[in-house]
């Protein structure tokens, strides 16, 4: 086991006992840092911007790409005390609002569910904040920590509150639809870019983007609605909003609901523009004949 990983989960066991607006004073420390010295991603998220908001002035999409960097450091922090404080303190730092039918079914109803969970910086925060006020089962799709000890440390995190059981992307969709038949809750992440075999070209601020059709799919075939939520840093923690289910999804056409994803995606992220995860590329895979944006 690496060193650097053990030292790396001891301070993040220690700092669950140091105060929340210490935590975030780091982080807001630590953000203008990243943002100097992690030049590759910096000129991902650049670029993300670029084409996302290109009626935005250069001024101002700076000023999101400086407050994005606040976020990743922050948000990362905060994982020490979500995963490793006392309870009651994880559970007031959390606040779940919204549609109080869907905060009512999350606990106490039983009918098949998919939580669209986009990435913003409070997606473990709000994974936390649901799974933590039911007991029904919950599944969520992770991907494979590179270093096997990070790796756990992760999976035993999302599954410390709860039903939850932590699928890997190789596990296929057997155990998912199945999980979702019985009346479980699947939180699912599928506004990322997985390379070409496993997404479907449709447009995302205008620009073509690989998009994970498994939205739409796991809704149809796990009979399930899909409840948005949405993750939002604020000053006591995290505000989680459950939005209303949507009434008009899935339908026949996995295109056009991917489509449809993406078109209201872009109207959440609108409203807090700086808490999405942008140091992500989600343009790396581009229709043949395309360049590279990155």
């Amino acid at each position: 086991m690496s060193l650097t990983s053990r030292l790396g989960i001891g301070f993040m066991r220690a700092l669950a006992r140091v105060p929340l607006p210490l935590v975030r004073g780091l982080g807001a420390a630590m953000g203008p840092l990243l943002y100097v010295l992690a030049k590759p991603r910096r000129r991902v998220v650049d670029a993300n911007l670029a084409l996302c908001f290109p009626e935005k002035s250069a001024a101002e999409r700076k000023r999101i790409a400086r407050e994005t960097f606040v976020y990743v450091a922050q948000s990362w922090l905060d994982r020490g005390w979500l995963w490793h404080a006392p309870e009651q303190v994880v559970a007031s730092r959390l606040k779940v609002v919204g549609s109080v039918s869907e905060i009512d079914a999350l606990a106490n109803g039983d009918e098949p569910t998919i939580l669209f969970a986009p990435h913003f910086y409070g997606l473990d925060a709000a994974a936390t904040a649901l799974t933590m006020r039911t007991s029904r089962p919950s599944t969520t799709i992770y991907t494979t920590q590179r270093d096997p000890m990070i790796d756990e440390w992760v999976s035993q995190g999302r599954r410390r509150f709860g039903n939850v059981t932590t699928l890997n992307r190789v596990d296929g969709i057997k155990p998912i639809i199945a999980a979702l038949r019985k009346g479980g809750l699947l939180y699912l992440l599928p506004d990322m870019d997985f390379g070409r075999d496993q997404t479907v070209f449709v447009p995302f601020y205008g620009v073509q983007a690989a998009t994970m059709p498994s939205l739409s799919r796991f809704a149809r075939l796990g009979r399930a609605k899909v409840v948005p939520v949405i993750s939002k840093l604020v000053k006591g923690g995290y505000e989680i909003e459950l939005l209303p289910a949507w009434k008009d999804f899935p339908t026949d056409d996995v295109m056009a609901d991917t489509a449809l994803m993406n078109k209201r995606l872009e109207q959440y992220i609108d409203a807090m523009p700086s808490q999405y995860y942008w140091v992500h590329r989600r343009f790396k895979t581009r229709p043949e004949g395309e360049p590279s944006v990155y």
